[in-house]
């Protein structure tokens, strides 16, 4: 059975990894949290030595890089601070560990103006998140060979207690009857964690490298991404209000025609992207 190490192993797409590989694989989550369940090890991807002394503790066959700073708004008053997680992490794994690597990138690598966006497509990011998550890229493809990027878009999930999600933040709100406003000119194709996760198992099966794009099926605004939660939940969708990005005091600019196309994705594992509706049933369901 394989090992794999997963850094940031405490966010949505980890909790939905650790789900699927259960059975499969020697699982082996990490974070820099310190509230650490007791399956977790500590681990700050920023530090070396500790990166170091992980790495030989655990031995793992696979490192699946989830450890990043996806705050948009904060990696641009603090560049500093999301180059030293967003590459410096993917700088230390890399000089440390021999093996494989999955990392996870974003469609923020392009600046939204024609997307969705291919793997080929020229890169041009709008912001210190998506200029960050583009360093790493070059530097994982650049030193390993082996390795692979996913890019991935407008992640979402359900849990019960968090609006770390966009689908949390549109549920608990309008089960609370609060107004809430949303974007209706910022495009992408929302993808559920596990749908994710799925990709990454085909993957690590397939044992491809390079680049992949990865979204679900649907290519729509963020506004009728909380009208479709809405109608699946049966929430009151008079609640939601579009609004233009200009009209949000946000300090980082936001690629509006963003999404990727996962045709090539597809192809190669054999895989069809959910629907937005299909996904937002099953969370229902499992709810």
């Amino acid at each position: 059975m394989k090992t794999i190490l997963i850094t940031g192993g405490l966010g949505q797409l980890g909790i939905s990894l650790k789900r699927i590989f259960n059975s499969k694989y020697e699982i082996i989550s990490s974070t820099r949290s310190k509230n650490l369940r007791a399956a977790d090890i500590y681990l700050d991807v920023t530090n070396p030595i500790l990166f170091k002394d992980v790495l030989k503790m655990t031995s793992p066959d696979l490192v699946i890089n989830l450890a990043a700073l996806t705050d948009v708004d904060l990696c641009e008053r603090n560049p500093e601070l999301a180059y030293s997680i967003n590459v410096g992490g993917i700088d230390n794994l890399v000089n440390t560990f021999n093996g494989p690597i999955i990392h996870i990138s974003t469609d923020y690598v392009f600046d939204g103006e024609s997307g969705p966006n291919k793997e080929k497509d020229p890169t041009n990011p709008l912001n210190v998140y998506g200029s960050s998550k583009l360093a790493s890229e070059n530097m994982l493809l650049e030193q390993s060979e082996d390795s692979l990027v996913i890019r991935a878009n407008v992640l979402y999930d359900y849990a019960s207690r968090s609006n770390a999600s966009f689908l949390n933040w549109v549920i608990h709100s309008l089960e609370e009857g609060k107004e809430i406003n949303v974007v209706e000119d910022q495009w992408n194709n929302p993808t559920w964690t596990s749908s994710l996760a799925v990709v990454i198992d085909r993957s690590i099966d397939s044992g491809i490298n390079g680049l992949l794009h990865w979204g679900d099926d649907d290519w729509i605004n963020r506004y009728e991404f909380a009208n479709k939660i809405a109608d699946v939940f049966n929430l009151k969708k008079s609640l939601i209000k579009p609004i233009k990005t200009s009209e949000l005091d946000q300090t980082a600019r936001r690629p509006l025609k963003g999404g990727l196309d996962s045709e090539f994705a597809q192809a190669a594992l054999n895989l069809e992207p959910p629907s937005v509706e299909e996904c937002l049933q099953t969370i229902l369901e499992q709810k």
